[in-house]
């Protein structure tokens, strides 16, 4: 039977945790056994949940064609200074979550790292897209080929290398 402070992890101070057979393991780090006797997620919650989300990003096909048919090309945005700002603020946040965790050796690094990631692949696209053209494109470029993307790529990198394997 799994504990709450097994779950929580807390058991057995700050740092550590135990596992169901009673050792100890970093905090963060994967146990063995299957995550969803871990975590409390019902295999039947998973198996269901796998579906829908198919469906509904299937479903979101016909949405992405209408957009782009029909929204006009061209749009003023009342709040576009805070747009920009706020997602750089994001990535930086989940820059400083990721190294922070990765400090720690805290295998949660993984999920920071993924969704900073995926913060900067979609900065490249807006930046790129959104450039007014000339001098404003070619430093769009140059930020999402210097800078956002190779940077992205070592948060997948990351994301993907320390992710905790169960076995």
């Amino acid at each position: 039977m799994v504990t709450t402070e097994q779950i929580m992890g807390t058991a057995g101070g700050l740092g550590t945790a135990r596992t169901p057979d009673g050792r100890r393991r970093q905090r963060g780090a994967a146990s063995p056994g299957p995550v969803t006797d871990r975590r409390g997620v019902s295999p039947v919650t998973s198996r269901r949940a796998g579906p829908v989300l198919l469906g509904l990003g299937l479903a979101m096909i016909p949405w992405v064609v209408r957009l782009h048919t029909e929204l006009p090309a061209t749009a003023h945005a009342a709040h576009w200074a805070w747009t920009w700002t706020g997602l750089d603020i994001l990535e930086g946040l989940g820059l400083i979550a990721t190294g922070q965790l990765l400090r720690r050796g805290d295998a949660r690094a993984s999920l920071t790292a993924a969704a900073t990631s995926a913060l900067l692949v979609v900065d490249a696209w807006f930046d790129t897209m959104t450039a007014a053209g000339g001098q404003d494109l070619l430093t769009a470029v140059a930020m999402a080929l210097g800078a956002e993307l190779p940077l992205a790529a070592v948060c997948a990198y990351l994301a993907w290398s320390r992710f905790p394997r169960v076995r």
